[in-house]
């Protein structure tokens, strides 16, 4: 069995109740934390070769189980040699279980849900003029394949056999993922059924691992739900992190579900201080600069989103001022790059005028050389934040580039990318 980790250093008193930085072990390698693991949903970072993620400093990708199983299937990516082979990408990789595509298929938001969680309370949420694709039962999830119409049905059992096939280094238990619409009583049903279900997970795990001896060990973390409830939060930490069935328990642990953005800190404490502390915590769908600081400074050790890359497709990049859309025509005669600090191949070799010229011009240049920036953005930003943890001023950072960095308000009206 090769996954570990390792804490090298906890922080200092005002740096956050439980920051710290550490060494995750897989078998494709070893991940310094806290990390930023880019995206690849369908085993590639959209418009970008997977050498590019390498050099521009990512130590991890992660995909989608969901649409690897949908295509090309997981039984070709088995056969290939699993994820890391199959996209000649020669780090570790992560899977998540598709409990968010359950969501977004099941309430027709698709990518993005709202963040708000004062508004209305149903548990029949769909969006308007959707078509509800999944339908959940204690047993798993019956769902409409959005590529062509087919019916597939995934269980516990089925979404570990599905990841195990895939081969990445670390998997999810297949949870379910609530909206913060839901009502109290629907969060507890949910929470209650992603109990039963990582304990199905951990039983088919186990079966997996010793039925596939041969193949590398993949590690697997839990779950937590309970969406904005207190109680909810820390029943469900407690009872996964104390989770034990056919003499294992879980390698770490996802934080996962829509997370309120004003309560990212609290919530995360509350988790926090239930898990076990010697284990690896990873914070899902989340990648705003504002919130990768909040996840640090509470015991965060790794994170995914696709808000990097999304946003790049649609011309938005980040600088350490503030956010904005370099398609707007006062970039059209600016030649200095994006970001004056940034070290990414596109800021070395390109200017603001030539990417707005391939923006309205509709080059598929504009989407590599924009994800590029912003990918190095994001995982340059978590490296100085585990940089400035091990040297003690994490404060310091963390003041100093939130100062600077001008980010959009949030209202109620905002979405925010959670997978």
């Amino acid at each position: 069995m090769s996954f570990s980790f390792d804490i090298t250093c906890e922080s200092k008193p005002g740096n956050g109740d439980f920051a710290r930085t550490g060494v995750i072990n897989t078998p494709h390698g070893s991940i310094q934390t806290p990390a930023f693991i880019p995206v690849g949903t369908k085993a590639t970072v959209k418009s970008v070769l997977p050498e590019s993620m390498k050099d521009l400093g990512s130590q991890a990708l992660l995909a989608n189980a969901y649409h690897l199983y949908l295509q090309p299937g997981s039984d070709i990516l088995d056969e290939a040699g699993g994820l890391s082979t199959f996209m000649n990408w020669p780090g570790p990789t992560f899977t998540d279980s598709g409990g968010f595509q359950v969501l977004s298929l099941g309430v027709g938001f698709k990518k993005v849900l709202a963040m708000d969680s004062t508004t209305f309370r149903s548990d029949d949420v769909i969006a308007h003029k959707k078509e509800r694709l999944a339908h959940v039962d204690d047993e798993g999830v019956t769902f409409k394949s959005h590529l062509d119409g087919s019916m597939h049905r995934f269980t516990p059992e089925v979404s570990m056999q599905v990841q195990h096939q895939i081969g990445a280094d670390i998997m999810f238990a297949f949870d379910e993922c609530t909206t913060l619409h839901n009502t109290r009583v629907y969060q507890e049903r949910a929470v209650s059924r992603t109990s039963a279900w990582a304990i199905r997970c951990l039983d088919e795990h186990q079966k997996l691992t010793q039925s596939r001896a041969t193949h590398p060990y993949q590690a697997l973390f839990g779950v937590i739900q309970g969406a904005q409830y207190e109680d909810l939060r820390r029943g469900a930490a407690s009872d996964l992190g104390s989770m034990t069935t056919s003499g294992i328990s879980f390698d770490g642990f996802g934080i996962g579900g829509a997370l309120d953005k004003e309560a990212l800190g609290t919530i995360i404490t509350w988790v926090n201080q239930e898990l076990p502390r010697e284990k690896p915590k990873h914070l899902l769908g989340i990648g705003a600069p504002e919130d990768l600081f909040v996840g640090v400074e509470n015991g965060i050790d790794t994170f995914d989103c696709v808000l990097a890359s999304r946003i790049a497709r649609t011309s938005a990049v980040y600088t350490m001022t503030g956010r904005f859309n370099i398609s707007n025509s006062r970039f059209r005669r600016d030649f200095t790059p994006i970001d004056e600090e940034c070290d990414c191949y596109t800021c070395a070799n390109y200017t603001r005028a030539y990417m707005h010229h391939l923006f309205k011009g509709k080059e598929i240049l504009a989407a590599t050389l924009a994800t590029i920036h912003n990918e190095r953005f994001i995982v340059r930003l978590v490296d100085q934040m585990r940089s400035a943890l091990q040297g003690g001023d994490f404060g310091e950072l963390k003041k100093e580039f939130l100062g600077r960095y001008a980010a959009k308000p949030v209202s109620s009206g905002d979405k925010i990318p959670l997978s």
